[in-house]
Parts: C-alpha cells; sequence; structure tokens
C-alpha cells in the first residue's frame, strides 16, 4: 500500500487511471489529473503549500516534488516526465516538458512548454527556461533549441512508454 497521508484535512487526489507504487509518498495538498503514475520511492510532499499535477505526469523512481511554505507552489503541466531522482521543488513546469535524471529545478522556476531539462542540470531560482529549448549544466543555461524530433522522439516518447508501464503493473 502507497504512503498517504493527510495534512491539515487535506488528503492527495488522482484522476483516473492512475498508478502509484506501493512504496510511494504523497502527502496533503496534492491534485494529479487523468494517467499519471508515480513509481517507486517517490516523494510528493503537499504539506507546506500545494502541488498541481496536470494529465499523464510520471513521477519516476526516487524522485521528489516538494514546495515551499507560504512562498512556492509547485505547478506541473501536461504530459511531463520527471525523471529518477529528480527534485521539483516550488516551481512552474509547462506542458511537454522532460526533466531529466537528477535534475534539481528550484523555486520560482518557470519551465516553458515543449523543454527539456538535461540530466543532472541545476535550474537556479527564478530561471525562466524558454518554450522549445534545451537546458544543461550547473547552473543550467540554455544549449539549443528543440527540434520536431526530439519533441516526438522523447518528449512523447518517454511520457508514452510511462504510460504503458504503468498499465503492466495494473494487470
Amino acid at each position: 500500500m502507497s504512503f498517504l497521508f493527510e495534512i491539515k484535512g487535506i488528503n492527495p487526489s488522482w484522476g483516473n487511471n492512475c498508478f502509484i507504487a506501493p512504496n510511494a509518498t504523497l502527502c496533503g495538498d496534492v491534485i494529479m489529473g487523468d494517467d499519471c503514475s508515480v513509481w517507486f520511492n517517490a516523494v510528493i510532499r503537499g504539506d507546506v503549500n500545494s502541488i498541481l499535477m496536470g494529465d499523464k505526469v510520471n513521477v519516476q523512481d526516487g524522485a521528489i516534488i516538494h514546495c515551499t511554505y507560504l512562498k512556492s507552489k509547485t505547478i506541473i503541466g501536461n504530459n511531463v516526465s520527471i525523471g529518477h531522482n529528480a527534485i521539483v521543488h516550488g516551481c512552474v513546469i509547462q506542458d511537454n516538458v522532460l526533466v531529466g535524471m537528477g535534475a534539481i529545478i528550484m523555486d520560482h522556476a518557470n519551465i516553458g512548454t515543449n523543454s527539456i531539462i538535461a540530466a543532472g542540470a541545476v535550474v537556479l531560482e527564478n530561471t525562466i527556461v524558454e518554450p522549445g529549448s534545451i537546458y544543461a549544466g550547473v547552473p543550467a543555461k540554455k544549449v539549443k533549441d528543440i527540434s520536431q524530433e526530439l519533441i516526438k522522439g522523447e518528449i512523447e516518447r518517454i511520457a508514452n512508454n510511462y504510460l504503458m508501464y504503468a498499465g503492466w503493473y495494473k494487470s
């Protein structure tokens, strides 16, 4: 059974066709849309502020989503993949984004639509990531624009694969 915690009278909630791994943790003000998946050892803590996730969001193994008390919510759009061991904290991630393994996104950053945050990148507080771009490095900087092939071949492919993988666990 997943670790689900009510905080100050608020329970996590999710839409249809979602998978939550048995050792994932969800606390408080967490709202997920349809077709989402939260994988093994992932933690989504809506205890100090709210976390709103759209449809077809996958939070991979060991990832952490949190926010800052009275200062920053976390808002995640549709068709977003949060890679293994990534940290997403008090920021906005728009639609069709891939957050690479081990990446860190800090408070008040805004990740534009159709973007990739490279594995291991650190997106500093207040950074605005341009739509349709790849950011990499520490601190993360724009390295190039995204081609349509990367949007289809990486961002969409990974989100669709995780929807398929979740189906394997529901059978």
